[in-house]
C-alpha cells in the first residue's frame, strides 16, 4: 500500500488523464451492467407473449446496440489514456532514476553491477507501466462490476443472490494466500533478471578476456544458470497462478450450478420469475468473470510491485554526498587547498586515510607517492568530493567543500583519470566533453599539447572518428592522450593527474611532460605517478604510507632523508 501511495503521488502530473480514464471505466461498467437488464425485459415480454413484443424488440435491440457502442467508446478511452499516462510516467520515472544515479556518490556503485542498474532502469520500470495501464485499471473495472452485479443480484432476489455468492469468502481467502505466496517469487524473478543482465553486460564487455583465456564454457555456464534460474522462478509463479486460476474458475462454475439448481426450485415454487433466472445467469457469468480476471490481474500486480520496489530502491537510496540547502557558489579560485585532520574509510574500521593534514599553495605542483593501496587516489577523490571525509575538513581558498555547490566545485577542476573512459562518440566530442563551448581550433590545439593530434591527423575521418564503446578502437596510450587533451582544453585552476602517462611510451611521455610543464604553470596540480621523471620536478612530494603522511619534501630533500621515498627510488619503483 505504501508503494502504491508513493506511485500515485509520483504520477500526479498525469492525474488528469487517469481521472478521465476512471470516468470512462465507470461509463464502461455501467454499460456492461445495463445490457443484461435489456435481455431480462425482452425475456419477460416473450414469456408473457406481449403483443408489443415486435415493437419493443426493435427498440430494445437499438438500445442494446447503443449500449455496446458506448461500451466500446469508453473501453477505447480507458485503454488509450491509461497507456498514455503509464508510458509518459515510465519515461519520467526512467529520467528520475537516472537523475538519482547522478546524485548518488561513488559509494553507491561499489557493490553494484552496471547490468543490474540497467535492468532496474529498463526492465523494472516496464513493470510500472503494467501496474498503471493494466493492473490498476483492471482491478477498478472488475471491482466495479463485482459490486455492481452484487447490488443488482440482491435487488432481483436477495435469497438467490446470497446463495449463489456463497463461495466468495473462500475466493477472498484464496486470493490473499496467493498474493502472499507469489510476490516473493516475483521478487526473486526480477532479481535474477537483473543478475542475468549484469552477467551479459560483463561478458560482452569482457569478450576479449573470455576468448584469450578460453573461458567460453565457464561464462556460458554462468549465463545459462541465470537464464534457467529466471525461467524456474517464473514457472514456480505460473504453477501457483495456474492452480489459483483453476480454483477460481471452478468456484465461479459452482455459482452457476447454484443458480440453476436453487433458482429452478424457487421458480417451481413461484418465488422467482423465469426472466429473473435468465438475468441471474447472465449476471453470475458477469460476476465470476471479473473474479477470474482478478486472478490474472493479481499475477500482473505482484510482478509490477516487485519491479516497482526495485525502482524505488534507487529513487529512495540515501545520498551520501549532499549539498547544503544554503550552499554557495565557489567563485574565482586561486587554488589553495588544505586537508585538516582528514580521515576516511570505505569499510568501517579499515581507514584508508587517517588524520591527514597538508597545505597546498596556489600554483604548486604536488606529487602523491607511496605503496599501492595507501590512499593516493582516495586523496584526489575526496578533493573532487566523490566522497566526504569521515572526519576533518578539506578547503579550497578557505571554503569547506561541504559549504559550496558541487557544480561550482567541480567547475574549477580538470581531471585526467587513470581508468580513461571515452564515450561512443567522435574524438572531437570526447576531447571537448568538459568544455562544450570550445571551437574546433581549440580542440586541435589542446590535442597538439597532449600529443594526440599526431595519431588523430592520420585517421581517415580525423577528429570525426567514432572511438567505439569505451574507446575500444583506440590503444591505451591513445585513449590516455585524448584524456589529457580533454583536461588541457578544460583549462581549470586545479589540475589532477592520476597516472596520466602510465599507458604511453617513454618518448611520448617525455613529449607530453614537456608540453604539460607549460599547462601546469600557475595551476595547482596534484600528480599521482610511478615514474620518477614525472614527479621529480614537483614543488612538494607527499609520501603516504599506512593511511597517513609519512614525509613531505622535494625530491632531493626526501632522498637526503633516506626514508620510504628514497627506498622506493633505490629499488627502481620510480624508475
Amino acid at each position: 500500500m505504501r508503494l502504491m501511495v508513493t506511485l500515485v503521488k509520483a504520477a500526479r502530473k498525469y492525474w488528469g488523464y487517469l481521472i478521465f480514464a476512471i470516468v470512462a471505466i465507470a461509463g464502461m461498467t455501467a454499460a456492461q451492467l445495463y445490457a443484461p437488464l435489456v435481455v431480462r425485459e425482452l425475456t419477460a415480454l416473450a414469456i408473457d407473449r406481449d403483443p408489443r413484443l415486435a415493437d419493443y424488440a426493435l427498440r430494445l435491440g437499438l438500445i442494446l446496440g447503443a449500449v455496446y457502442l458506448a461500451q466500446a467508446i469508453f473501453s477505447y478511452i480507458r485503454s488509450y489514456y491509461t497507456h498514455y499516462a503509464a508510458w509518459r510516467f515510465v519515461a519520467d520515472l526512467r529520467t528520475s532514476v537516472y537523475d538519482r544515479l547522478q546524485e548518488l556518490s561513488m559509494k553507491f556503485y561499489h557493490d553494484k553491477q552496471t547490468g543490474q542498474i540497467m535492468s532496474r532502469i529498463v526492465n523494472d520500470t516496464n513493470q510500472v507501466e503494467v501496474l498503471i495501464a493494466h493492473a490498476v485499471p483492471d482491478i477498478l473495472v472488475n471491482f466495479a462490476i463485482l459490486f455492481g452485479v452484487a447490488g443488482i443480484l440482491f435487488w432481483i432476489n436477495p435469497t438467490l443472490a446470497l446463495t449463489s455468492l456463497i463461495t466468495m469468502p473462500l475466493l477472498v481467502v484464496l486470493s490473499i494466500v496467493f498474493a502472499k505466496k507469489v510476490l516473493p517469487i516475483f521478487r526473486v524473478a526480477q532479481q535474477i533478471l537483473g543478475e542475468m543482465n549484469a552477467n551479459l553486460q560483463d561478458n560482452i564487455s569482457g569478450m576479449k578476456e573470455i576468448q584469450v583465456f578460453n573461458q567460453h564454457e565457464k561464462e556460458r555456464a554462468k549465463v545459462d544458470a541465470s537464464t534457467q534460474g529466471h525461467a524456474n522462478a517464473i514457472l514456480r509463479s505460473l504453477r501457483l497462478s495456474a492452480a489459483y486460476g483453476s480454483a477460481v474458475q471452478y468456484f465461479s462454475h459452482v455459482g452457476v450450478v447454484v443458480v440453476i439448481a436453487y433458482g429452478g426450485f424457487l421458480a417451481y415454487q413461484g418465488r422467482i420469475n423465469v426472466e429473473d433466472i435468465v438475468a441471474f445467469l447472465l449476471y453470475i457469468g458477469m460476476f465470476f468473470g471479473p473474479v477470474t480476471a482478478l486472478a490474472r490481474t493479481n499475477e500482473d500486480l505482484q510482478t509490477a510491485i516487485a519491479g516497482a520496489e526495485r525502482v524505488f530502491e534507487i529513487l529512495e537510496a540515501p545520498i551520501d554526498v549532499k549539498e547544503k540547502e544554503n550552499a554557495h557558489v565557489l567563485e574565482e579560485v586561486q587554488g589553495r587547498i588544505s586537508y585538516k585532520n582528514v580521515s576516511f574509510h570505505y569499510i568501517e574500521g579499515q581507514d584508508v586515510l587517517k588524520n591527514v593534514t597538508v597545505d597546498i599553495n596556489p600554483g604548486e605542483r604536488i606529487a602523491l607517492v607511496g605503496p599501492t593501496g595507501v590512499g593516493k587516489t582516495t586523496f584526489v577523490n575526496l578533493l573532487n568530493r566523490f566522497y566526504d571525509p569521515v572526519e576533518g575538513e578539506i578547503t579550497i581558498d578557505g571554503h569547506d567543500l561541504r559549504d559550496v555547490t558541487l557544480k561550482s566545485l567541480r567547475h574549477h577542476m580538470s581531471n585526467v583519470i587513470q581508468d580513461v573512459f571515452l564515450f561512443n562518440d567522435t574524438l572531437a566530442a570526447n576531447i571537448g566533453y568538459g568544455a562544450p563551448e570550445a571551437t574546433r581550433e581549440e580542440i586541435v590545439e589542446a590535442s597538439k599539447v597532449a600529443r594526440a593530434d599526431e595519431f588523430i591527423s592520420q585517421l581517415t575521418e580525423g577528429y570525426d572518428t567514432i572511438v567505439g564503446e569505451r574507446g575500444m578502437r583506440l590503444s591505451g596510450g591513445q585513449k590516455q592522450r585524448v584524456s589529457i587533451a580533454r583536461a588541457v582544453l578544460r583549462n581549470r585552476p586545479i589540475l589532477i593527474l592520476d597516472e596520466a602517462t602510465a599507458a604511453v611510451d617513454v618518448e611520448t611521455e617525455r613529449q607530453i611532460r614537456d608540453a604539460m610543464d607549460t599547462v601546469m604553470e600557475n595551476r595547482t596540480t596534484v600528480i599521482i605517478a610511478h615514474r620518477l621523471s614525472t614527479i621529480k620536478k614537483a614543488d612538494k612530494i607527499i609520501v603516504l604510507n599506512e593511511g597517513g603522511i609519512e614525509d613531505i619534501g622535494t625530491h632531493d630533500e626526501l632522498l637526503a632523508r633516506g626514508g620510504l621515498y628514497a627506498h622506493m627510488t633505490n629499488i627502481n619503483q620510480y624508475a
